[in-house]
This record gives C-alpha cells, sequence and structure tokens, in this order.
C-alpha cells in the first residue's frame, strides 16, 4: 500500500478520534459539575447538622432551630415534598389552607432535624463523590453518618434540578426508606380523620412534641 494512502487513512481515523475525545472530556466535564452542584446544599446541610449537633442539648431549641431553618429551606423544596407526601389531594385543598399546611410543615421539618440531631459524640458526615441518576432528571447523592466507633448510617438524598438550583426532595433512611412514604402513610390517616385541618392541627402537634413546647 502506497504511503500516502496509508497516511490518508491515518489522518482520516485520527480525525474521527478527536471529535469523539472531545465528546467524552465535555461529557465527563459535565457530569462532574452535576455531581458537584448536586452535593453542594447537602454539604451546606451537613456542615449546619454538625454545628447543631456541637451546639448541643444545652444549647435551646429555639435557637437550635434558628440555625438550622434557613439552610433547611435552601437545601429543600418542601413544598414538593408535602405535595407528594398528600398525594391527589393536595391539588384540591384550598390555597389558604396549602398556605397555613406549607407553614406547618415547614416548621415540623426543621424541629425534626434540631431535635434529632442535638448530641456530638465524634461523628462525622462522609458524601460520596459522584451522584447516583434515577431518571426523570434526579440523581441521588448519597451520604453517611460515621460515629466515632466507625459504624455508620446511610442517609441519601434525592436531589431535582430546580431554576434555583438543585433541591432535595426525598431522603432516603438507610438507602432505601422514603421519607415522603412514610409521610404519606401518617397524614393519609390525618386527612382521612379529618381533611386538611386535622393534618395541620397534627403537625402543629408534632412541632410542640419535638421542641417540648418551646414551639408552638
Amino acid at each position: 500500500m502506497p504511503n500516502d494512502t496509508i497516511l490518508l487513512r491515518r489522518r482520516g481515523l485520527l480525525g474521527l478520534a478527536i471529535p469523539a475525545l472531545v465528546a467524552a472530556t465535555t461529557w465527563s466535564t459535565a457530569r462532574a459539575d452535576t455531581d458537584a452542584d448536586a452535593a453542594a446544599p447537602i454539604q451546606r446541610l451537613d456542615a449546619a447538622l454538625l454545628a447543631a449537633m456541637k451546639a448541643g442539648r444545652g444549647t435551646p431549641f429555639s435557637q437550635r432551630y434558628a440555625m438550622l431553618a434557613p439552610v433547611i429551606e435552601q437545601t429543600f423544596d418542601l413544598d414538593a415534598v408535602l405535595a407528594a407526601s398528600i398525594g391527589l389531594g393536595w391539588a384540591g385543598t384550598p390555597s389558604d389552607q396549602q398556605a397555613q399546611l406549607l407553614a406547618a410543615f415547614r416548621r415540623c421539618t426543621v424541629a425534626s432535624y434540631a431535635a434529632n440531631f442535638d448530641n456530638y459524640t465524634g461523628q462525622t458526615f462522609q458524601i460520596a463523590p459522584s451522584v447516583r441518576s434515577v431518571g426523570n432528571g434526579e440523581v441521588i447523592v448519597a451520604t453517611k453518618i460515621v460515629a466515632a466507633d466507625g459504624s455508620s448510617n446511610k442517609l441519601d438524598y434525592v436531589m431535582r434540578s430546580m431554576p434555583s438550583g438543585w433541591r432535595a426532595v426525598d431522603v432516603l433512611a438507610d438507602g432505601s426508606i422514603s421519607r415522603v412514604a412514610v409521610q404519606r402513610s401518617d397524614f393519609r390517616h390525618l386527612l382521612s380523620s379529618g381533611g386538611a385541618p386535622a393534618l395541620l392541627a397534627g403537625l402543629q402537634n408534632k412541632v410542640a412534641s419535638l421542641s417540648g413546647g418551646m414551639l408552638a
């Protein structure tokens, strides 16, 4: 085979390889950006939880609540979480009741974190270096809470890309137990017994219980 023909073929193969390499590099960069962007809210949440844990029970509940509230609001799409937890009935709920339920749900969510992350004994938070796609534009940011003795608990966050950035729309305890699913079951009982007013009262009572009566 003439040398010029071999050279032309090699150039042709190189011409095919360069776009493929550029495409692979672009995809890799985009994936890395997605990983970092989706994990960023969880990194901020973990830092706030660690601070609340170190503040501990010696710090008034209301102060720990105030520490966590803005971070939780920025981490979660609480509107979407509440709507998914209520289910099909949410769309038919009057707007004034929706507003009341969302305010109570927000307080209940923050109070739950303040009550459950109130003691520091050397724990650390670890976030997986890459996210896992679960379809519908959602990814899972996998985290672990590691105790001083090396034991750990999984706490994964289902993240969805919003115009304002990535937001969590569900939490998976032990990697599989959906918080939204658990709440949907709990809410169903309240809604069936007394509709939105019963759910509102239930959320308010839970806030009072979690805070030891410090939050009404």
